[in-house]
């Protein structure tokens, strides 16, 4: 029998062009969860989702459901829902609080560390050892700023390794708290989209559309956010490398230079919070931070920080990802976390207009891109004009499509390594 054949990859994602096959080819919707979901870092949760001792809550790794769990010590695992005898699940509840799951299947009971405790009717497991038969654990755990992420791989880059230029907009972020942390204790809404997840991650940071896919909603909320998505924007479109890319929109704000601007407000609006943070970082640094808001950035493969929203993709098959979307809490500023709650609500809730905008293009995208010509996507907005940054990152103009360049380049990298 022959081996298959393996895609030619380099044919498949050229320097501004993509196939259509890459968004509708289940064969390599498979390949992909092997080198790049089960192989690299993924977002999987935020420890302050499991606040106290045993409590647990329904994560995943791509298709794959695992247990964030929290030790009775306070240590964090990330275990695989799968009971280690005959295969059940040995969970359903999203979240809770518990020391022990228990399979309804055979009774097997499992420590919320994956060890197994015991079975019914144990003289029938004569000489077996316990301690081969507990929950299978995600290999690699790592930690950075309270956000978990996850590896199947049992070695390769470090956390931070991965994440490289997409720290600091995660270090960014927490700055924004007065306290120096964010918490994830709004709950989730899901959206089920019938579109291939690598449209998603392309869009998160695409500066082109929003002017034209949103401006319904940004007229209707007299909102100037799509100049800052313009040939007149000094924002930019950026490259982190890895995968990652951001739309920076500091340059903007702080032309602009007003406290709160990115967030729509004024600070007199939110004097409780404006005060403590002039009281954490001294009243420059806090207005800087002020003005410059949080991040637009998307960390590859799953995790998008939207300023005020925190989005985890989840790919479930070639054409279905669900985005599982919570507004962002910021530990120590109640006034801003109500308004932040609010304005989630009304962009990406069931009723709101910004989620339901991109979606219909994800699907549409979707349907169009399985017709057969033309067979290629065209991802060359703004190539010519790429340029370094004082940092060495590559970057273009707010509406260039650096960002989708520079994740079909670490995408290929991906696939093509052994």
């Amino acid at each position: 029998m022959n081996a298959p054949t393996q895609p030619n990859w380099a044919h498949l994602v050229r320097a501004d062009h993509v196939h259509g096959s890459l968004y509708t080819d289940p064969t390599i919707f498979h390949a992909e969860l092997e080198k790049i979901w089960y192989r690299t870092w993924v977002y999987v949760g935020h420890v302050s989702e499991v606040p106290k001792a045993n409590d647990f809550v329904m994560k995943s790794i791509g298709p794959q459901a695992v247990l964030m769990t929290r030790d009775k010590a306070g240590a964090i695992y990330l275990l695989q829902n799968r009971c280690s005898h005959r295969g059940n699940q040995v969970c359903q509840q999203q979240k809770g609080n518990t020391a022990t799951f228990t399979c309804p299947y055979h009774g097997w009971a499992f420590a919320n560390t994956g060890e197994l405790r015991g079975y019914p009717f144990p003289a029938g497991y004569a000489g077996v050892d316990r301690r081969e038969l507990g929950l299978g654990r995600v290999p690699r755990l790592s930690v950075y700023r309270g956000f978990v992420f996850g590896s199947f791989a049992p070695d390769g880059p470090t956390l931070e390794e991965h994440l490289g230029g997409a720290r600091e907009a995660i270090d960014r972020l927490v700055r924004t708290s007065p306290a120096g942390e964010i918490e994830i204790t709004a709950g989730f809404l899901k959206h089920q989209t019938r579109a291939n997840w690598k449209f998603l991650v392309e869009n998160e940071t695409d500066g082109y559309h929003p002017q034209f896919v949103h401006r319904s909603i940004f007229s209707v909320a007299k909102s100037g956010i799509g100049d800052l998505y313009s040939d007149a924007s000094s924002a930019v479109a950026r490259d982190l490398g890895g995968g990652h890319s951001e739309n920076d929109l500091r340059p903007e704000f702080r032309r602009l230079d007003a406290p709160l601007g990115w967030f729509g407000t004024t600070a007199d609006r939110l004097p409780d919070y404006v005060a403590k943070m002039n009281t954490a970082y001294g009243a420059e640094d806090a207005r800087k931070i002020l003005v410059d808001g949080t991040p637009h950035t998307m960390i590859f493969p799953n995790l998008f920080i939207a300023e005020i929203q925190l989005f985890v993709l989840q790919p479930l098959a070639v054409d279905e990802t669900v985005q599982h979307v919570t507004a962002l809490q910021f530990k120590g500023a109640p006034d801003l976390n109500r308004r932040l709650r609010q304005q989630t609500m009304g962009s990406v809730g069931p009723a709101g207009l910004l989620l339901a905008d991109d979606a219909e293009m994800y699907e549409r995208t979707q349907r169009g891109v399985q017709t057969r010509e033309p067979p290629f996507l065209f991802l060359g907005r703004g190539r010519h004009r790429e340029r370094r940054d004082p940092e060495g990152f590559l970057i273009g103009d707010a509406t260039d499509e650096v960002p989708a360049r520079g994740m079909w380049r670490h995408y290929r990298a991906l696939m093509e390594a052994e």
